[in-house]
């Protein structure tokens, strides 16, 4: 994300690294998209380039692949962009139960490790079959709440040279959101999106391709059959005992979702296709084909609305049939006939506990989120791109305000830092990204005086690290935490908590946004209105600040600034030397 400087000449553009990969664990929960704040330099960010300036030669455009690994199966979808819009290249996908050992023992089994290796190589050679340019493989709830996942990632690493993102059940649903809203005729309106994976149910409110909230349910369908459906039929205990979580459950999602007024509701997933295929045979059994059926991609036509009362009855049906019987129902196969009781459970009981008509399925979903999100993240003419700048930035907003921290009142060190950042480019050579980071940590550093003045600093660093930030890997926000967390006494140490989760190649950087941050603070010392303006001058051997004092002088900003010419010496091997102009 590119920030605007007071100075408009300071503009420049961001080419980020499109070979960049980073990991995502769970983070904390969080309140989604608070009504927006009106700060206007903070609001839109510059573009990035990925198109030539007129009379340059074309730039090829990039392929991109996106791989989910998920409880139940894995999927992988490649895209390449054309005409600033994705086109599908290829498909794949793999029932590989990951999660059925996690939910009943908290490990993944040797088996269902071999089983996804065994699938991502598949997916490797149609990788490299199609040259593509970035790669990104995020895994869901059977990696978030497994024990040896560590282990597991490692090996996929090793074996495939991937590195396997694993993603918070918010961030899950803000993919398959993106995914959704970005291809899916009708998603423009006020719709509720429902995610029925294997291991948890994403319920999303969007209206005009927002998100107005999220919530992430341990409502999968190979849980919930691991946790209660042991025989076959299943029991009647278990099915009570099931139906009473999914019931719980799904009180809590609607006490935060209130669905009045969607216009529509889309169903994601293969627990979802199944049961609108489903829906088709028995609508048919009923009376003539509906004219609404429609293709959805590699499947049979499946209704336009799967009716909430179909719904419960073919819940209840298959409720009672053996395995065997399942399979044969129509749009269940022989591994979907293993899972589909639990699955077609919370179906019907979400669809009545919210009051909803029924589902229209859809063949979208996380993979093509994420696919969304790099197209997002690269091309500036795409049609996602300023609207995925836009959220991630109030997402570091919403984050500063709900920690007590006025994003107005920290403005003016975010505008320092950003500038020095710019003119002190030929000194520090920082890669691109840490732009934004520096701007987030900027507004986000005094976030920990919610928990206590004394010691702020460590606080803040964890507030940052633990929230969950749109946008913003989790290595992504452990840097941010750590730029924002040496405004102290302390610096930067290989061994700190806050630098341990941090690829040492990063140190140094880390150290280098330590300092700009640093003398940004330094320029703002409780100043209310009168801010600071600051030239910089890099020389040889020296840097000179010049600084043009405000109506109440500069002299408190002057030894502030005098007092980090240690630190820079330290790091930039140049002596500092701030002036009055």
């Amino acid at each position: 994300m590119k920030f605007p400087s007071p100075n408009k000449n300071l503009l420049s553009n961001r080419r980020p690294d499109p070979q960049s990969r980073n990991p995502t664990p769970y983070s904390l929960p969080y309140s989604l998209f608070p009504i927006p704040y009106s700060l206007a330099p903070l609001m839109y960010p510059d573009p990035i380039r990925i198109h030539p300036p007129p009379g340059a030669a074309p730039v090829a455009m990039p392929t991109f692949a996106a791989i989910d690994i998920g409880s139940n199966s894995c999927r992988l979808k490649i895209a390449r962009v054309v005409a600033h819009q994705l086109k599908s290249l290829h498909e794949d996908r793999e029932v590989t139960r990951l999660g059925a050992s996690v939910f009943e023992s908290g490990l993944i089994s040797p088996e269902a490790m071999a089983a996804t290796l065994r699938a991502l190589k598949r997916f490797q050679r149609a990788v490299q079959a199609h040259s593509v340019d970035r790669v990104r493989v995020v895994a869901t709830a059977a990696m978030r709440d497994a024990r040896n996942g560590a282990a597991f990632q490692a090996w996929v690493k090793a074996e495939t040279g991937w590195d396997m993102e694993i993603i918070s059940g918010l961030e899950e649903g803000r993919l398959i959101h993106r995914g959704v809203v970005s291809s899916e005729p009708g998603a423009a309106g006020r719709v509720l999106l429902i995610d029925l994976g294997g291991g948890s149910c994403e319920i999303t409110l969007s209206e005009r391709k927002r998100i107005v909230e999220t919530i992430s349910l341990p409502l999968g369908a190979v849980r919930l059959t691991e946790q209660f459906l042991t025989a076959d039929p299943p029991g009647l205990e278990g099915l009570a005992q099931m139906r009473q979580l999914i019931h719980r459950e799904l009180r809590r999602a609607h006490r935060r979702i209130q669905p009045a007024g969607v216009s529509l509701v889309i169903a994601t997933s293969g627990t979802a296709a199944a049961l609108a295929e489903a829906s088709v045979a028995v609508l048919r059994a009923a009376g003539p084909p509906r004219k609404a059926a429609r293709k959805s991609a590699g499947r049979a036509p499946v209704a336009d609305i799967a009716p909430t009362p179909i719904v419960r009855k073919l819940a209840a049906k298959i409720a009672k049939l053996s395995l065997p019987e399942r399979e044969t129902l129509p749009g269940i196969g022989p591994r979907r006939a293993e899972i589909i009781v639990a699955g077609s459970q919370v179906f019907a009981e979400l669809l009545e506990t919210f009051a909803l008509p029924g589902f229209r399925y859809s063949p979208l979903g996380l993979r093509d989120g994420i696919l969304a999100q790099m197209l997002a993240e690269t091309d500036t003419r795409a049609s996602g791109h300023r609207e995925f700048e836009h959220e991630r930035w109030q997402s570091v907003l919403a984050t500063a305000r709900r920690y007590g921290v006025d994003p107005r009142h920290a403005e003016p060190v975010r505008a320092h830092a950003l500038q020095l950042f710019r003119e002190l480019k030929p000194l520090h050579a920082l890669p691109a990204e840490y732009e934004d980071w520096l701007a987030a940590a900027a507004i986000l550093r005094d976030t920990g005086k919610f928990i206590n003045h004394q010691g702020h600093h460590r606080h803040t660093q964890y507030v940052i690290s633990s929230s969950e930030i749109y946008g913003y890997t989790p290595v992504q926000r452990t840097i941010v935490s750590a730029i924002a967390r040496y405004l102290g006494k302390s610096r930067p140490a290989p061994g700190d908590r806050a630098m341990r989760n941090i690829p040492p190649e990063e140190h140094a950087n880390v150290h280098k946004a330590v300092v700009l941050i640093r003398l940004a603070e330094a320029l703002n010392q409780d100043r209310a209105s009168d801010v600071l303006r600051v030239a910089a001058k890099v020389y040889p051997k020296r840097v000179y600040l010049e600084i043009r004092p405000g109506r109440t002088g500069a002299e408190l900003e002057l030894w502030s600034l005098r007092k980090e010419a240690g630190y820079f010496r330290e790091v930039f091997g140049r002596e500092l030397f701030p002036t009055l102009a």
